[in-house]
């Protein structure tokens, strides 16, 4: 799964290297690198202009919120249980089928954080103690998560309301590579660079179309390692949560790559 990932690309970049045409977020960005589910972060998508909906589609960087919401939801709070769509039920799902169809973005990432259960040692409680890591591209790139996002009218105020639509996306994750499934048996779907034009393309609404989308690109593109503990509490920020934790700091944590017993 994924409920933790930084992303700190300021949108200059961000539209330099997704060939983003419209920047919609107002300067309103802000480097995150502990984006929790409800947060506001950048996401690509590409649609009509808002000013002109019969016009091309153009690729646009908005602010959404993790935590996909359906069109046909009653409360918005199911949007907290909608933060990732599984890569192997996305088109028979009611709440992410018709978004997998025509409504797919890119998530823009530094890496991701994962939660390992030590097989060895205990916390203060008694349960498995559990290890932060964080996962990147090996070559230390940005990388871009599949996702698919949705819009939601809040009917209970007028159209003119600033709160009458809520845009929300969440993360496809699928199968653990190996190695990383000693993290997690899930992990997000990273969408190859040469696959970005075809996942955001709006006119590919045939299901089996898109499937071949989500094909498991070969293993061996991540690196993860140990970070401080810190990062379990959201209101924890800054760069420092992405440097390698200690090894005095690590109590029964395996090593993904090497399956060695660290500290």
């Amino acid at each position: 799964m994924c409920g933790r990932y930084a992303a700190s690309a300021n949108p200059d970049d961000l539209v330099e290297e997704l060939e983003i045409e419209s920047d919609e977020t107002g300067g309103a960005v802000l480097p995150d690198y502990n984006v929790a589910p409800t947060h506001q972060v950048p996401v690509v998508l590409e649609r009509p202009p808002r000013s002109d909906r019969s016009a091309p589609p153009v690729r646009q960087l908005r602010l959404l919120t993790w935590g996909l919401v359906p069109s046909w939801a009653k409360d918005p709070k199911i949007g907290s249980r909608m933060i990732n769509a599984r890569v192997e039920s996305l088109f028979d799902k009611p709440g992410f089928k018709r978004a997998a169809a025509a409504r797919r973005c890119l998530v823009p990432a530094d890496g991701w954080y994962e939660w390992q259960t030590s097989p060895t040692a205990l916390d203060v409680k008694g349960k498995p103690r559990k290890q932060p890591f964080f996962t990147h591209l090996a070559g230390g790139d940005r990388l871009v998560f599949g996702g698919l996002y949705e819009f939601w009218r809040n009917d209970a105020v007028p159209d003119d309301d600033p709160d009458a639509w809520l845009t929300t996306f969440t993360i496809v994750t699928g199968p653990a590579e190996p190695g990383l499934d000693r993290l997690h048996d899930r992990m997000p779907f990273v969408v190859p660079r040469e696959r970005w034009d075809a996942w955001l393309d709006p006119a590919r609404t045939d299901p089996d179309d898109v499937r071949p989308l989500l094909d498991p690109p070969p293993p061996g593109r991540f690196e993860a390692y140990p970070v401080s503990r810190r990062v379990g509490d959201v209101r924890n920020e800054g760069p420092t949560l992405l440097e390698p934790a200690r090894r005095e700091e690590l109590v029964g944590v395996v090593d993904p790559m090497t399956g060695e017993v660290l500290g």
